[in-house]
Parts: C-alpha cells; structure tokens; sequence
C-alpha cells in the first residue's frame, strides 16, 4: 500500500498532487488533529443509535411474547381440559351401555330346569352390542349355566362352582366389576365386566369386552389439526389411540413409555396442561381426565407448534419490526458515517489503490483509534501482498515446465536465472510403453485414457519424490533430466535409483494391465552426457529441454529395451558406485551412431548399501579411457 501522507509528490506552490490528499493540508492542521474523539466515534455513533431502536423493541417483544405465552397457556388449560373431559364422559357412556345391556340378562331368579330364553337373550345381546366378545351366566350359588361365546364354544347347564372367580366376588362385593386390561393373542385389548342383579337369587352375568371398539370413540376426538386423544388403563397400558397399530403392539414397554411419561407429568401438574414427547420424539402439551368407575384415564395432546402458532405469529412480526428497526438504526449510522471527515476519506483511498493492485501505497494516520491501527494493518499487509505477489508470479513461470519442488528450489535459489541455456551433464532418462500403439488402436478411449492416467500418475510421484524434472509427457512415452536444473549430488546414482523405482512401479502396474487383457510393457534407457540445457519456447509458453547426444542415445537405449528392462550407456555404467548392479550386455548397433555402442543392463533386484568409493569417473574420463568398463567404447565397424 502506498503512503498517502509520507510519499506526496509537492507541487512548486508548495500544495499537495490534486489526486492525493496531504497529510497538513492547511497550517496549523497538525495541531488540530485533538478535535478528533479519542476512541472510535463511528462504533460510539452507531452502538448508541443501535440501542435506543433495539433496546424498546426487543422489551416490547419479549413482553408480548411473555404474556402472549401464558394466555395461550390459559387458553389451552380449557381447551385440553374440555376435551379431555368430555371424551371420559363419551367412553362412560359406551361403558355404561354395555352394563346396561348385561343388567337385562339377570333380571329373574335361576330355576333348576334348563332356561331357553336366557340363551336367547344372551344370543340377541351378542347381536346388538359388538364389542362383547362373549357371555357367561352364573346363578345365585355361583354355578356356571350359560357361556355363549363368538369365537369359542358355547357351554350350556356347566353348573361349573365360579364362586372363587375375581369377577364374582368383585360382583357381589361392588355390584359391577372391571378387570385389568388384557391382549389376546398379545394384541387387542380385552376387559372382563361382571355385573350382579338387584338381588342374590338373579346371579352374576360376566362380559368379555374388545376394547377395540373404542377406537371409534378416541378417533372422532381432534384438537386443531392434529392434536388427538388416547386411553391408558391403571399400569399404563394403550386401550385406545388414533394409530391401531400402537394399540396392537400390546404391553410393549418402549411403546408405551411417551405415554406413561405424559400422564405422570399431567398428574404432576395437578389439573393443568403438561408437556411432554409423543410416541415420534414430537413436543407436544397435554391434559388429562379420569374415567368415571374405571381405572382409566383420558389424555388430550396438541403438538407445541401447533398449539403455540398464535405466539409463533406475533414473534415473527415482533421479529419484522426489529429487523425494520436495525435498518433504520443502520442507515442512521451510515448518515453519520458519512458526516466523518479526514481519516474516513484517507483510508476510503488508500484501500481503493490496494485494491487496484498498487501495493507500494502506504496510508498514514495518526488519531489514536482504531482508524490508525487499521492504517497500520493495511500498511503490513501490503507489504506482505507485494512480496507475495511477486514470488507466486515467480513460482508461477516456473510450474509451466517444472515440477512444484523443482520449482521451490529454482526460486529459493535466486529467480530464473538456471533456467537460461548452459552446458551441464546430465542424466537423461527416457520410458516408453510397449505395445501401447497396437492396444490404443483396439482398446476404447476410456480405457486408453485410463491406462496413461495410471502411468502418469506412478511415474510422476517418483520424479517429483526424487526431485528430479520431468521434461516432456509424449503420449506412452516420457523424458525425464536428472541434475538440471537444480544441480543434485551423485546424478548417476540418483537416476539409476529412479529409473529402479519407476520399472518397479511400472511393473506393478502391467500385472493390473494384464490381469484386465491388456498386452503392455515398458522399457527405458539411461546416459550420462554434457547437454545444453535451457528454456525454449515463444511468449506465454516456454518449455524446459536438453539438447544433445546424451538425450538422443538414452531415447535410442529407450527404443532397444525389451519389457521390463532398464538399458545404460557406458558412461553411466562407469559413473554408478561398484555395489550397483550393472550388467554388461555387449555391443548393439544403433541408430545414428557408427559402428556399435557398449550396452549395459541394470538389475532390478535392490542392492545392499555399501560405502561411497572416494571418487567416480566423469563423462571425460569414460572417452579418454575406456578400459574403465569392458566394451567402454563402440566397436569400430
């Protein structure tokens, strides 16, 4: 950033440039900087207008939301309670018309003869009240006469002693007698009612009711749109809900445990709503009623979001009126914001020149807030963003022909200036896959296009692994320098671990090939030589090349090694420390070259570390004596 007070360029008038601003425009500027207000006068500004609009807004809503809430809370203590209350009426009623119905039945004193009316009536109570599920008359000593059932067989003149039957003493003990709920078949629900005449001598009728039936009851109950009923027995149990099929899951304890939850904190509640989950993990608020004459109990639920809609409503509009409120509060800050002369103006231009890229601008300010610490941070920052800019622009040329790492050390070092033409030896690497052409003519695009991404990418790990620079990519062939143009101890046996590593890795990689009917090998070939080595290419794409014998002999090696074979020349052979594995392999005429050329081959095998020998043979010392390694030299023709 550049410096809008400290690098003014002063007029012969003595006045600053028209497009800059000085920092003592006026004499004696310098002593009025105290008119200022110490600490930050925009934040003071906007947090005070901020308050006196926020501040009565949100009390306003907190207290509409406060007492909103407990009159809906009133209102749906009456709602609820209603509800509740009228469906323990509504279930009485369905009771007591099954009791009414039994009472019929023990009207008249029992007779030791056979009474065909009596199952008659028993037959026509079947009829009319459905939910009986069967009838069992007992008389005045508590003999059994008549079981007539729907789905059992019917038993008449049993005289089967009941005396000790619960139903029984509970009959004459209370008159009417409800039993425990029970699931048949671990499913519906079912009540034993024992009903006993005006007097001894009439007997006692017992009634198995299916509970089932008071879904009908519990069904016809909504509150709002999706609030329901349901009914639990004395332990806890479902007699009834709008979902069947939780009733049908009999005493199931996890099924049953939102509801038992829900009750107890009903019954905590002493006659006030409660909230509780429902049966799905939903909040919902609940009230609850007893049923007259039986251990049940009636519960009313209305999720939260649906009871509490109305308080849900005026939030949203108390919400509307804050948000109004802050925009108002913030286009007043703005306005006053505006009204702030100097600093505000000085560091409005100094980020606009950042912005445009002119990072040596500096911004001066000295009001002791938080205005001058902003200067202050822009000034590092754009200092910072300078010398960033212009190592990433390094960095950038760089990546276009070199390897990210080789690319770092390159600009470490100094800039661009090794990637200018000089004459250096070099290890030349070349890789070539074998029958690539013949399956790239049979094979489909994707798989061609697969084959080369798994190429690329294994040998492209080891060069940028060894630091080494990737040259060219030339479909199902590669070119790759060692020693240039960052200079690396021993090249040679650099190259010759590389070359290893990336035949391995290769080799892994024609099994794969193989193994999905592909027929392809790799071959690659090394030498050693002095190359001219630089940058080609025209503006806005360069290249990084080697030119010389040494790269045209190791494409040549390249060309002649067979699949999984790694050619050296002799210079390399001679350059490599002993351990290294080098093969001779004799002479082999090649392309461009009189008379054959020494050929060496390297094993794959990995070598045992042994000590470097103290000094290694050059390029120079394999033309001048090549008694070094056997077949050094090529064969005259």
């Amino acid at each position: 950033m550049t410096s809008v007070s400290s690098s003014h360029t002063r007029w012969p008038s003595g006045r600053c440039h028209p497009d800059e601003h000085c920092s003592a425009p006026w004499p004696g500027a310098d002593r009025r900087r105290g008119y200022s207000l110490r600490g930050s006068l925009f934040g003071k500004s906007f947090l005070a207008l901020f308050l006196a609009v926020v501040v009565p807004l949100t009390a306003s809503g907190l207290g509409e939301a406060w007492f909103g809430y407990w009159a809906q809370r009133d209102r749906l203590d009456q709602l609820l309670g209603v509800e509740a209350r009228a469906a323990a009426f509504r279930i009485q009623g369905f009771i007591d018309t099954i009791t009414g119905q039994l009472g019929w039945l023990v009207q008249l004193p029992w007779s030791e003869e056979v009474d065909e009316r009596r199952r008659i009536d028993a037959l026509r109570l079947l009829r009319q009240v459905p939910a009986v599920s069967n009838v069992t008359l007992i008389d005045g000593q508590g003999r059994e006469r008549l079981h007539v059932s729907r789905i059992g067989l019917n038993r008449l003149e049993a005289r089967t002693d009941r005396q000790a039957d619960p139903g029984v003493e509970g009959a004459r003990a209370r008159g009417i007698w409800f039993s425990e709920i029970t699931h048949v078949r671990g499913s519906e629900p079912y009540v034993t009612v024992a009903f006993a005449g005006s007097r001894p001598s009439v007997g006692i009728v017992l009634a198995e009711v299916n509970l089932k039936l008071i879904w009908d009851v519990i069904a016809g109950i909504r509150i709002g749109g999706t609030g329901h009923a349901y009914l639990l027995d004395g332990p806890g149990r479902l007699i009834a809900h709008p979902d069947i099929s939780l009733v049908l899951r009999g005493a199931d304890d996890a099924t049953l445990r939102p509801f038992r939850a829900i009750r107890a904190a009903v019954a905590v509640a002493e006659g006030r709503t409660a909230f509780g989950q429902n049966a799905d993990g939903g909040a919902v608020i609940a009230a609850a009623s007893a049923v007259p004459g039986v251990d049940w109990t009636v519960l009313v639920e209305q999720p939260l979001a649906e009871a509490f809609r109305p308080i849900h409503a005026a939030l949203l509009r108390t919400a509307g009126i804050f948000v109004g409120g802050s925009l108002v509060a913030a286009l007043l800050a703005y306005w006053l914001a505006r009204r702030m002369t100097g600093p505000i103006r000085l560091l409005q231009q100094g980020t606009e020149r950042i912005r445009m890229g002119q990072f040596e601008h500096r911004i001066s300010l000295r009001t002791g807030d938080e205005l001058q610490r902003l200067a202050e941070s822009f000034n590092s920052m754009a200092a910072g963003l300078a010398e960033s800019q212009e190592r990433q622009e390094r960095i950038a040329k760089l990546k276009r022909f070199l390897a990210p790492q080789v690319a770092e050390l390159v600009e470490r070092a100094g800039g661009d200036d090794m990637l200018e033409g000089r004459r250096v030896e070099v290890v030349a690497i070349f890789g070539d896959l074998r029958g690539f052409t013949a399956f790239s003519a049979n094979a489909e695009p994707d798989a061609v296009m697969r084959v080369l991404a798994e190429y690329h990418e294994a040998v492209g790990a080891i060069v940028t692994a060894r630091q080494a620079t990737l040259t060219s990519f030339a479909g199902d062939g590669l070119m790759i320098l060692v020693n240039a143009p960052v200079p690396v101890p021993d090249p040679v046996d650099q190259a010759l671990d590389m070359a290893r590593d990336i035949q391995c890795a290769v080799r892994e990689l024609v099994v794969t090939w193989q193994q999905r009917g592909h027929r392809i090998g790799h071959g690659m070939g090394l030498a050693l030589g002095p190359a001219t080595v630089g940058r080609i290419g025209y503006e806005g794409r360069h290249d990084y090349a080697a030119i010389g014998c040494v790269t045209n002999l190791a494409a040549r090696l390249c060309a002649a090694a067979r699949d999984g074979e790694i050619l050296v020349d002799a210079a390399a052979a001679a350059a490599a420390r002993q351990q290294r594995s080098i093969i001779p392999l004799g002479f082999r005429a090649m392309k461009g070259y009189e008379g054959e050329v020494p050929i060496f081959g390297l094993d794959l095998s990995p070598a045992p570390e042994q000590p470097a020998r103290p000094a290694r043979a050059s390029y120079s010392m394999i033309t001048s004596a090549p008694e070094i390694i056997e077949g050094g030299t090529t064969r005259p023709s």
